[in-house]
């Protein structure tokens, strides 16, 4: 797993956090212009989501956010660092908020590589961590929620969470975990999460194309194997526009095939 390089802080301050902000949305504005130039299914659905979380983060300082906390004064910190717990203190006013956007492949892996550029040449002074809810594509199987659109009796069996987190790990993932609950009860759910630290080194550019564009896909490739038509046409949409997606496509069985093979058994 990467390191910390000494020479950067262990979080961002607030105008840092402001800055975040700002690559995010130069990032997502071009891609918005880009995309609602094209006349196709992907852009169709990718634009609208553009729009909301531009408007999101546009606004997120008019309003009071409850994702992680905000710290007044000297205060001790446990920051993973170095692969150690190490105590560490600010006499700052730190801001450790965090910043939610629910964004396709395509944008999260751009929004990556903006955030580790910025690291690397200094315009953010700290590494940025990504992970994200497990109310998620990939992330989690829950036949109540999350998986309720798995239709081929498959939703009551844990596999894409662990798939999940065994193919992030594969794929650069900083650290995984499987975990319970998520609020669906005890029981009700499994979840598989992340965290991917980027320190602005290549291998972080190589380890966000590579492990985001799976933590996606993985839950729409399970979904277009269990039938699902939205994850088949995006699923189609992505071959389409990204040569290096290799995926088995699903083939429907025609249902009086399948019937009169049953009723033979029978």
């Amino acid at each position: 797993p990467p390191s910390l390089p000494p020479s950067l802080p262990p979080y961002l301050s607030i105008q840092q956090r402001k800055f975040s902000d700002q690559i995010a949305l130069e990032v997502m504005t071009k891609l918005r212009s880009r995309l609602s130039a094209e006349d196709s299914p992907y852009s169709a659905l990718a634009v609208p989501q553009l729009d909301d979380n531009i408007l999101w983060i546009e606004e997120a300082d008019q309003h009071k956010l409850v994702v992680g906390s905000q710290v007044h004064g000297k205060v001790a910190e446990i920051l993973l660092t170095r692969n150690q717990l190490l105590p560490t203190t600010s006499n700052m006013l730190s801001s450790k908020q965090s910043r939610i956007l629910y964004a396709n492949a395509e944008v999260r892996a751009h929004l990556g590589v903006a955030f580790n550029e910025a690291v690397e040449d200094g315009r953010l002074q700290s590494p940025v961590v990504l992970s994200r809810d497990h109310h998620d594509v990939s992330g989690t199987d829950a036949p109540w929620r999350e998986t309720s659109n798995v239709s081929d009796g498959s939703k009551f069996t844990a596999d894409m969470a662990i798939h999940n987190v065994i193919g992030d790990s594969f794929r650069g993932a900083t650290s995984v975990s499987i975990h319970n609950g998520g609020g669906t009860g005890w029981g009700e759910s499994t979840n598989g999460g992340f965290l991917l630290v980027l320190d602005g080194s290549p291998d972080a550019t190589r380890r966000v194309k590579d492990m985001l564009h799976f933590d996606v896909f993985n839950g729409v490739a399970r979904r277009a194997w269990a039938g699902n038509d939205n994850a088949a046409k995006y699923v189609g949409d992505e071959q389409h526009h990204n040569a290096t997606f290799q995926l088995t496509n699903a083939h429907r069985v025609c249902d009086g095939i399948l019937d009169g093979a049953l009723a033979a058994d029978e």
